[in-house]
């Protein structure tokens, strides 16, 4: 009898997606069929349920150093972007203010559900300006500066970069925030995007300076299908979701009990692990790097070397085109991506690529996981050199 050979996979592609972890399962699995009541409910079967609730929501407030109720629960990173943008503009509306009198400071490296929104915006006559990017992927903090204005209410920089993993200095941010908030008497909002962050950075809220924060469950081996938000007190945002008065009256609708105590779980899992893997990792992504500029003439690195998260890789290889790279190497067993995933299918550039000036159409994004093992990194380098 012959036996086919088990095809070689290695999936690269952790940025958009992560698997849900054993652990995350397996505390998960009581609330789909056993305490499934409905945490709205004053019974028995509510209690139990509001109880997981709760201490999911400790569970979060406890590694971000805030407090409970500053914790929302959605149902993903690009839900909480979008009631953070649309709840606090259209609050600043419903308060009186004049849209054409409005000013938001964000990138052109923010996922698409920030810069969706603020396109809308514009469009209602709110002026959105955006922070040059350098050369490495990091944000210029004196041209932030200079765009400050009275009129400023909001700004949104993402934490780290779904597509080249370049941490942006968030906390430096905060401080020209600060000190402009003084010295002017305005009151501008700073929100970041922190989804590709848990694993590999301190998530602070205090120490960060944020007003708001988004989190995701899918990137971090948590569920999909649940996220939540950092709201700080005070801050006054109407919701996207009408008809009901769970997550402080923020979003409408019962709390998918399972999914939260699943992220709950996964963030646990990566605040407690994230030094030890972070270690393991730059291991990993720097062999892979220096393999690729070593053995493909012409290849560079997308981004800083230094200030990007552990896990990723972004290269753009001469003569090439990414989406047809994508498929020759999935043919080969290994998954990769050239943008982020919620671009969906749409054949175009990666327009963060482009926002650093090189963007060609020929840029790769590999990003390891708790799975890659160094044989893997030899073995997708093979694979991408055989490709070209």
């Amino acid at each position: 009898m012959f036996f086919k050979k088990k095809e070689r996979r290695v999936f690269l592609d952790h940025a958009t997606t992560t698997p849900v972890r054993k652990e995350v399962l397996k505390v998960m699995q009581p609330y789909w069929n056993e305490k499934f009541g409905n945490p709205g409910t004053i019974h028995r079967f509510g209690v139990e349920a509001k109880k997981a609730l709760d201490e999911s929501r400790k569970k979060i407030s406890q590694i971000l150093k805030c407090h409970s109720d500053e914790v929302i629960f959605t149902a993903s990173g690009t839900e909480s972007n979008s009631l953070v943008i649309f709840g606090f503009l259209d609050k600043q509306e419903e308060n009186g203010a004049d849209f054409k009198k409005m000013h938001i400071i964000t990138t052109k490296m923010e996922h698409p559900s920030i810069l969706a929104w603020f396109a809308r915006f514009e469009r209602k006559g709110i002026k959105v300006s955006y922070i040059d990017i350098d050369k490495e992927g990091i944000v210029d903090l004196k041209q932030f500066r200079k765009l400050l204005t009275p009129e400023t209410v909001f700004v949104s920089v993402m934490c780290v970069n779904n597509e080249i993993g370049t941490i942006q200095p968030i906390s430096k941010i905060a401080h020209i925030i600060k000190d402009f908030n003084r010295d002017n008497k305005t009151k501008i909002i700073l929100h970041s995007d922190a989804s590709q962050a848990p694993l590999y950075l301190k998530l602070d809220v205090h120490s960060l300076g944020v007003d708001m924060l988004t989190i995701d469950g899918q990137k971090i081996y948590g569920p999909k299908g649940v996220g939540a938000l950092f709201k700080k007190r005070g801050i006054e945002i109407n919701p996207l979701l009408a008809g009901g008065s769970q997550e402080m009256g923020l979003r409408a609708g019962t709390e998918n009990i399972p999914l939260v105590v699943g992220l709950a779980k996964a963030f646990e899992l990566a605040e407690n692990e994230r030094e030890k893997e972070s270690e393991r990792l730059i291991k990993l992504r720097d062999k892979f790097i220096d393999r690729i500029l070593i053995e493909i003439p012409g290849s560079v690195l997308n981004g800083s070397k230094t200030e990007r998260i552990p896990s990723n890789v972004n290269i753009s290889i001469p003569n090439i085109d990414s989406e047809y790279m994508i498929i020759k190497l999935d043919a080969k067993g290994v998954a990769c991506s050239s943008k982020s995933a919620c671009m969906g299918r749409i054949k175009s550039a990666s327009y963060v690529i482009e926002a650093l000036g090189n963007d060609m159409g020929n840029s790769l994004r590999f990003n390891l996981g708790k799975s890659t093992t160094e044989k893997d990194i030899d073995h997708v380098v093979d694979m991408i050199k055989v490709s070209i």
